[in-house]
Parts: C-alpha cells; sequence; structure tokens
C-alpha cells in the first residue's frame, strides 16, 4: 500500500522571527534617511545659540541687551529678541566654550525629543495593543525627521524645552489635578511669550487655579528677571516687545503665520493691520472653542495640539522651527485611524480620510517649507497659485488641521504621571 502523500505544513502569519526581521530593516532604513534629511540644514551651524552667546557676551561687559545685533544675508539684521527672564537662564552658557554649550544644547534637545514622543505614542501602543518598541522607535526617528525639529536642532534653538514644559503640564499635571499644575506653562511663557496662548486654552476649559498658578509663575519670573535687569526689562517690556522688525522679515517664508501669509501678499508693503487682528480673532475664537470641547470630552493631547495650531497661526512670527505642534496632530490623526471601524462603510471612509491626512501631513512637516527651497534674500509677492501653497504650506495645514483634527470621549491616559 502506497504511503499517503506527507501535507506541506500550513503557511500561518504567526513568523516572529521573520516580523522582527522586518522591523529591524525597516528601522535602519528610517535612520539612514535622517542624514540626507539634516545635510542642508548643516549650513546653519547653529546660527541661532551662537546669536544668543554672542549676546550674552556683549551684555556682561556691561552693553545694553537689546542693543546687541548683527548683520544678517536674508534678515538684514538680528537682535536679541528674547524675554530678560531668557537671558537671566542663558546667560551662565557664555562662561563655557561653545563647543560645549553646543553639545548641552543639541544632547537635552534630543532628549526632549525622545521623552515627549513617548509621552504621545504610548498611551495610543498600548489601546491598540501595538508592539512597544518597534513602534517607539519608529516614532521617535519620524519625529527627529520633521523639519520643525531638524530646524531646531541645527539652528540650536530651545524650543523642545518649551515643549517637555508644555507637554508635561497639560497632560499630566493639569488633568491630574497635581497642586504644581500651571506651573510649566507658565516657565514656558516667561521664556518666551508663545506659550501664552495656553493660559488662555486652560481659561477657557475653565481650569481656574492652573490658569492662575501659569500666570502667577510667569509674572513671579519676569519680576525676578527685572529686579536682576530692571533697566533691560523696561525696555523690552516697554519698546522691544511690540517691535517685530528686530525678529526678522516678516515676509519670508520661513514666517508661517498668518502675518507672513498676508505680508508674502503685500509684499514689499506692510500689510493691513485691520484684517489681520481680524482673521486672529476668527481663529483664535473658533480654535480655543474646539480644544476647550476636546478638553471637555476628555479628550486632552486633542485640545493640547489644537491650542499649539491655533498659537502658531495668529503670532507675527511663528518660524518653521516654533511649529512642533503638527507632531501631536499626526499621533491624534493615527490614533482615531486605529479607532474607526473598517467593517462599516462610514467607518471605512473615515479610516481613509484620516489615514490619507495623517500621511499627507507627515509628508508636508518631513518635507517642509525651507530646508530644500531658496526662496531668495529680497522680499517677492506670491504671484501664482502654485507659489502661494508652497510658500504658505504650515499656513494652510494649520488651518486644515483646525478644522480636520478628531476629538474622542473618555481617554483617561493622560492623568498618568509622566
Amino acid at each position: 500500500m502506497p504511503a499517503e502523500p506527507v501535507a506541506p505544513p500550513a503557511v500561518t502569519e504567526d513568523d516572529p522571527g521573520g516580523r522582527t526581521v522586518r522591523r529591524l530593516v525597516a528601522m535602519v532604513a528610517l535612520a539612514a534617511v535622517l542624514p540626507a534629511l539634516y545635510l542642508p540644514g548643516r549650513v546653519h551651524d547653529f546660527f541661532d545659540l551662537k546669536i544668543y552667546m554672542r549676546a550674552m557676551d556683549w551684555w556682561s561687559a556691561g552693553h545694553p541687551l537689546y542693543d546687541y545685533v548683527q548683520p544678517d544675508r536674508v534678515q538684514g539684521a538680528l537682535y536679541f529678541t528674547y524675554p530678560p527672564f531668557t537671558a537671566l537662564l542663558l546667560r551662565p552658557f557664555a562662561l563655557l566654550p561653545l563647543g560645549a554649550t553646543v553639545a548641552i544644547f543639541t544632547v537635552l534637545t534630543a532628549l526632549g525629543v525622545v521623552v515627549t514622543t513617548r509621552w504621545l505614542v504610548t498611551p495610543v501602543i498600548e489601546r491598540h495593543d501595538l508592539p512597544r518598541l518597534f513602534t517607539l522607535t519608529v516614532a521617535v526617528l519620524l519625529v527627529f525627521a520633521v523639519e520643525s525639529t531638524r530646524e531646531t536642532l541645527t539652528f540650536g534653538q530651545i524650543n523642545m524645552l518649551l515643549v517637555v514644559l508644555i507637554v508635561a503640564d497639560l497632560l499630566f499635571a493639569v488633568p491630574g489635578g497635581r497642586r504644581w499644575a500651571g506651573v510649566g506653562v507658565g516657565l514656558a511663557t516667561a521664556l518666551k511669550l508663545f506659550p501664552g496662548i495656553f493660559i488662555l486654552y486652560l481659561l477657557a476649559t475653565r481650569r481656574w487655579r492652573a490658569a492662575v498658578v501659569a500666570s502667577a509663575t510667569a509674572t513671579v519670573a519676569t519680576l525676578l528677571a527685572a529686579a536682576v535687569a530692571p533697566a533691560d526689562s523696561w525696555r523690552f517690556w516697554t519698546h522691544e516687545l511690540w517691535a517685530t522688525d528686530r525678529v526678522g522679515r516678516t515676509d519670508y517664508t520661513g514666517n508661517q503665520s498668518l502675518f507672513g501669509l498676508l505680508s508674502r501678499i503685500t509684499a514689499p508693503e506692510k500689510p493691513s493691520q485691520l484684517p489681520w487682528l481680524l482673521l486672529v480673532l476668527a481663529v483664535t475664537a473658533y480654535g480655543l472653542w474646539r480644544a476647550a470641547r476636546a478638553a471637555r470630552a476628555g479628550d486632552g493631547l486633542a485640545g493640547l495640539t489644537l491650542t499649539g495650531l491655533v498659537g502658531g497661526l495668529v503670532s507675527p512670527i511663528t518660524w518653521t522651527h516654533h511649529l512642533y505642534w503638527f507632531i501631536p496632530a499626526v499621533v491624534v490623526l493615527v490614533d482615531a485611524t486605529l479607532d474607526a471601524d473598517p467593517r462599516t462603510v462610514r467607518g471605512a471612509r473615515r479610516r481613509r480620510w484620516l489615514l490619507t491626512l495623517a500621511i499627507g501631513t507627515a509628508f508636508v512637516i518631513i518635507y517642509g517649507v525651507v530646508t530644500f527651497q531658496d526662496w531668495g534674500v529680497a522680499p517677492a509677492r506670491t504671484d501664482s497659485l502654485g507659489e502661494f501653497v508652497a510658500r504658505n504650506a504650515y499656513v494652510l495645514l494649520s488651518l486644515l488641521l483646525l478644522v480636520a483634527v478628531p476629538t474622542r470621549r473618555a481617554r483617561t491616559d493622560s492623568t498618568t504621571a509622566p
């Protein structure tokens, strides 16, 4: 009797060894792309950090802090523009060799990227049972690939310090009712005025105590700086704060705010203040309304994201390295995509839309608006639709996300300690 043929082993998808290899290949491939993305940024050569340190040397020599100026090929002239409290924190770094300061800022920024990405992504991993190490590694690599991160690192900016303070405060301390809730937002506001939008967010969400703590923290830090440097503080708050020309040209493509968009339409003339103020009021009201609704529904990450997008739009100057807030927007979109039920027609359509928006946003913020383009040194109007979209990509994307970022209920993951 002939032997019965032996059937080949069934093919299953349970191949942990193969999955591990594919994941390693994906991570190595992604890491290999990063140097190509950072190569154009090498020309920055920690330009902003060097301005900070030269300004500190100038200040230490007894000169008025806000008299410091240096020429720039694109902007014409650049000054030290941060509040005096920031200068107090930067001044000790001027005692170090420049190379040591660069290394410290780079390491701290990199650590900030890893920590904040972990805070954003871990709840998504836990809710959807994703592979932890692989997902976190890919997320961190993608955040390093984003133009705002690249610009922060290569210019030597302080943005990630502000992001750590804000995210820790609004995702953990405030929802958890911590006694120190609001301190992070207050310190960030004292360091760089942009984060003041998050105090408005606390007011809009009726987090009265946290709003008071944030305001008091910013005030105390400002008064401390005034006690140490009264003349410079008086000059900053009464004059330099309102002189936007000290920061750079508002029409330059790197300024991705509503005022920047209007400036590029009217260049070389300045845009009218009234249309800009009306836009600011409308965007602030709508954006904070959506953010407050998200917070009341328990979606603190969506509320934080929407508020950050509002801040970028309404600030007169929003450089590309300020726009971290696209990163949590992508996390929210991916999370919502995984939540959508593909078994229903409505769920399948929602999943396709959210996934398309997430991938499109990721593509835009990784490619960027200034990294691979030379927009010239002279003011120039946008005179075609294609150029208008290219030069205002972040502004237009911010407006789209302000409407499209989804919010969901019963998100309790934000109340745990970081």
